[in-house]
């Protein structure tokens, strides 16, 4: 053991440092989030619940969770589509499965304006190939959250982090003044979590969860894109999910979002570039170098 702590790199070390006191701060100031709150958002809420929650004019498109794969896929294309022909201020896209499509409107940072392209039940896989539905827009940050449903499915490790890699490069690629943030793959409710598929959630411990999202800062760091470590702010102390903030033990409640929310407002404020912040006044966003601790200097329906 003492060989492994001396081959790590010094980045290592002060990355996980700076998390360690950020993550400590975040805690703090979201202390409020954790307080048991109206009844209507304790663990019972049904996912019904919380699409009602989105405003019937936030898209003409109906209940999300109704469609087929298919045709969520041909309703994004349709909105990136408009995105792209009448590009606003300050874009952010959410690329993910069901935690990023279930995001409530009204709790997204109301400076900037959002692209959501998440599906229910999406894979990496499935996330890789249709990232071009939003190739001609030009968002500022690109938040990429994905992975629960791949190892729900029995995707290998290996093969998740592959395509999170493949995800990243293609970003890249197609974005090169956006800057992309992959988010930590979020923990489960373990023996408390009431989700159908529960017995899938439970063949899935969240020690993997926990490796996996090491590997994915380690993939953020190789590829100089950003770091979003939320995985700390929803686990209780026995590593799972926390129950107040989940509707089922896999999906997050209007509380779970608000702890979303807050995070991402103070991530905006410390970690990501301010010049791509004003891109929409003409400037273009610098990449960050940093992946490790870049939040700190680095059938059933799934999610």
């Amino acid at each position: 053991m003492p060989h492994r702590w001396k081959t790590w790199p010094t980045w290592a070390f002060l990355s996980l440092a700076a998390n360690g006191l950020l993550t400590l701060l975040l805690v703090w100031l979201l202390r409020d989030y954790w307080l048991p709150i109206d009844s209507q958002l304790n663990a019972s809420t049904t996912r019904e619940s919380l699409m009602r929650e989105i405003p019937a004019s936030a898209s003409p498109l109906g209940p999300r969770h109704q469609l087929s794969y298919q045709k969520w896929v041909a309703i994004l294309e349709q909105e990136a589509k408009v995105v792209a022909e009448n590009p606003p201020q300050h874009l952010n896209v959410l690329a993910g499965d069901s935690l990023s499509l279930w995001f409530p409107p009204d709790l997204l940072p109301s400076d900037t304006s959002w692209l959501n392209q998440g599906i229910s039940g999406e894979v990496t896989a499935g996330l890789l190939r249709r990232l071009d539905l939003f190739d001609r827009s030009q968002p500022d940050t690109i938040f990429v959250m994905i992975g629960i449903n791949d190892l729900i499915r029995r995707v290998t490790d290996e093969d998740l982090l592959w395509n999170y890699r493949l995800i990243v490069r293609r970003l890249r690629r197609v974005h090169p003044q956006s800057q992309i943030v992959l988010q930590s793959i979020l923990p489960h409710g373990g023996e408390q979590s009431t989700w159908e598929g529960r017995d899938r959630l439970l063949a899935i411990p969240n020690d993997r969860i926990r490796s996996l999202n090491l590997q994915l800062e380690t993939i953020a760091q190789e590829e100089r894109v950003k770091y979003f470590h939320l995985y700390p702010l929803f686990t209780d102390d026995q590593g799972n999910l926390r129950p107040e903030l989940t509707t089922d033990g896999l999906h997050l409640n209007r509380q779970g979002y608000l702890v979303w929310r807050s995070a991402l407002l103070m991530y905006r404020q410390i970690e990501l570039n301010p010049v791509a912040l004003e891109r929409g006044s003409g400037g273009a966003g610098e990449r960050g170098s940093g992946g490790v601790g870049e939040w700190g200097s680095s059938g059933e329906n799934d999610q």
